[in-house]
């Protein structure tokens, strides 16, 4: 069992959880996640890794209620734990194999969406620690979705936090922040977007106008992690790759995009239904015509 650390609500249906697990808090690095399972039943998760700290033996992670697996994990509480939480898998952030020299050359921007919020973090708090201060725009729906600010102020050299309905600082997509930034002067030698693939989809594409490099963490629908199930498969430039042994990084402007997003859109109906039947229990009737 991988125990449960700590619990707290971000937002609505978002949860931290900072988990006992030696092996993996020994090993990983920015850019890595993990496969997790609430229990021996349960659907197998890839989450992202948040943060870790090596003398805790633990790791955190951030999970969003969208299925019945992450259903089964938002009813964990502190001292309970995983039945599986398998890791570090894929590779670490393109960060971690520059010389830090070469690295304080350059002037980099985190582009986060959402729950991408996340995974930005730990390599800006990587490159904090390395005397490195990149700057940060988080989008988010509205203010009631905003995550993790305390924490990116701390580590980042300007956080831009803006919101979909200007309802908390800034007003408008994150590609408007970043239009935005760029008017005003500032020049960026790499961008780095995480987040829904929609938004990293127009991220890019600003980016290429721009002429800004852009690496996105890719985060298709994954079985195993270990590329043999296919069901992360990427065409990146002429190239086939698998998200998770391949990535989760690549070169933002090689993607493709529309079949990247056509591809999660096949797994959506069987996801609603074992959501449904989670939710509902004995009670569910299976009359949608496809549950057992």
């Amino acid at each position: 069992m991988y125990k449960i650390l700590k619990k707290e609500t971000l937002a609505d249906n978002i949860y931290l959880m900072e988990v006992e697990a030696p092996r993996v808090a020994k090993n990983c690095l920015p850019g890595q996640f993990i496969i997790a399972r609430a229990d021996e039943d349960g659907e197998r998760i890839p989450l992202t890794i948040c943060d870790y700290d090596r003398e805790r033996n633990s790791v955190t992670i951030v999970v969003q209620i969208v299925g019945a697996g992450t259903n089964l994990m938002e009813r964990l509480k502190e001292g309970e734990g995983f039945h599986d939480f398998v890791g570090p898998l894929g590779c670490p952030s393109e960060l971690c194999n520059e010389s830090i020299e070469e690295l304080k050359k350059k002037k980099i921007i985190f582009i986060a969406g959402g729950l991408g919020t996340a995974p930005v973090y730990p390599q800006v708090k990587w490159l904090c620690e390395k005397g490195i201060a990149a700057d940060v725009i988080c989008g988010f729906k509205n203010k009631d979705f905003v995550i993790m600010e305390k924490e990116m102020e701390a580590v980042a050299g300007n956080l831009y936090i803006t919101t979909d309905d200007g309802s908390y600082k800034r007003s408008g997509m994150v590609t408007k922040a970043l239009q935005d930034l760029v008017d005003e002067g500032n020049k960026y030698d790499l961008c780095i977007a995480i987040g829904p693939m929609i938004m990293m989809k127009f991220v890019c594409k600003l980016t290429k106008e721009l002429g800004i490099p852009t690496v996105v963490s890719m985060n298709p629908i994954m079985v195993d992690g270990t590329g043999m199930c296919g069901a992360c498969r990427l065409t990146v430039g002429d190239e086939i790759k698998f998200a998770c042994v391949d990535g989760p990084e690549f070169d933002g402007h090689l993607i493709n995009w529309d079949e990247a997003m056509r591809r999660q859109l096949m797994y959506k109906d069987a996801e609603g239904r074992a959501k449904l039947k989670a939710e509902e229990g004995d009670t569910h009737h299976g009359g949608c015509g496809h549950c057992s």
